[in-house]
């Protein structure tokens, strides 16, 4: 990427400070009371559950261990994508994803209006990923989203199919958690996820000469439900704390999965957990990888807070909106400048 374009400077304000507080808050979980090999007793995952409620209202975010995802599978995706990675950019921009095919390789993707530090290749888990043609409710039309595989490495289309797998079992467990945290049956959000949306993505954050001016990725908030994020041993993440606006880095911890509540479970759970700000921080040395799980619904999808969780006392916060629609706006901005910032659930809020 060599000598920086302005196009990815970021406003002073939004500039990454060098110097930065390791995050010690960041709780980390583990998660082997839920193992199938283990026998624990009621009051341990009691207490589980309240370690994965109080994560998702105090920061938004937990790493979590003992989470039954095989090392194996999570070192396969990692050698595949650093060979995708290391070739040359005519070969990857083979498999471009463009407004037509929405996965794919691509390295002008921009958050905030501000281009991001990064290339990426994204993949849905469910393939091919069925989609109404368009949002009018009466369009019976569906189409049909089809994954790019490249030529090289041969490997990678078997290997992410087999991780995405993974994925959507560990999103599966941390839902029921999330769900009983809220006093809601453990199988209470299973059904917004059938004809799933969910995708992954393989980031790529080349040496940046300017970390100073620069993100991999501008502050933002995640749109879908949750996040399952692998991250190499380089580290980068940063959370914004929610007592004082900080960022915090999360100090990577080996076989540890970090996750977070996206926009969705901060709507289904009027406003009981919340969505958090983060952001990535390049370095001029090392490169970073890592691999987000978006775990995300069918397009179709009506998103409003969940009717066990309001009453006359603690009425809906928001109105309802339609996901397809929400994020149809929001990736229009991947692909080029606006002129305003993206759509945000706050646009949604109901004024008390």
């Amino acid at each position: 990427m060599g000598e920086v374009d302005p196009a990815f400077i970021q406003e002073p304000e939004h500039r990454p400070k060098i110097s930065y507080i390791e995050g010690k808050g960041v709780p980390l979980i583990d998660l082997s009371p839920i193992l199938p090999s283990n026998n624990v007793s009621a009051i341990e995952f009691e207490g589980l559950v309240k370690e994965v409620g109080d994560a998702c209202k105090e920061w938004g975010f937990f790493q979590v261990i003992n989470h039954g995802v095989p090392l194996e599978k999570r070192e396969k995706i990692d050698g595949a994508s650093r060979k995708f990675f290391a070739q040359s950019l005519e070969e990857k921009r083979k498999v471009r994803r463009n407004e037509k095919k929405v996965t794919g390789y691509y390295d002008t993707e921009h958050t905030k209006n501000v281009r991001d530090w990064k290339e990426v290749f994204d993949f849905a888990v469910e393939e091919p990923t069925i989609v109404p043609a368009s949002h009018e409710p009466d369009d019976k039309e569906v189409i049909e989203w089809k994954n790019q595989w490249p030529e090289y490495p041969p490997e990678l289309r078997e290997t992410c199919q087999d991780y995405g797998q993974e994925m959507v079992k560990l999103a599966y467990k941390l839902l029921e958690l999330i769900a009983l945290s809220l006093d809601l049956p453990a199988d209470r959000f299973h059904g917004f996820f059938k004809d799933q949306t969910s995708f992954i993505r393989l980031n790529h954050y080349p040496p940046c000469p300017t970390p100073e001016l620069a993100l991999g990725v501008g502050r933002h908030k995640d749109a879908g439900a949750l996040t399952i994020l692998a991250q190499d041993d380089v580290g980068g993440l940063e959370v914004k704390q929610k007592t004082d606006g900080e960022w915090v880095r999360v100090k990577p911890t080996p076989d540890a999965y970090i996750i977070n509540v996206g926009d969705i479970i901060q709507v289904w759970s009027n406003d009981t957990y919340e969505s958090v700000e983060h952001r990535v921080i390049v370095n001029s040395e090392r490169e970073r990888f890592s691999y987000p799980f978006f775990l995300l619904p069918p397009l179709s999808t009506m998103v409003e807070p969940l009717e066990e969780l309001t009453n006359e006392k603690n009425p809906a916060k928001f109105k309802a909106y339609n996901w397809g629609e929400f994020i149809n706006n929001r990736s229009r901005s991947n692909f080029q400048k606006q002129k305003v910032e993206n759509l945000q659930i706050s646009d949604f809020k109901i004024s008390e």
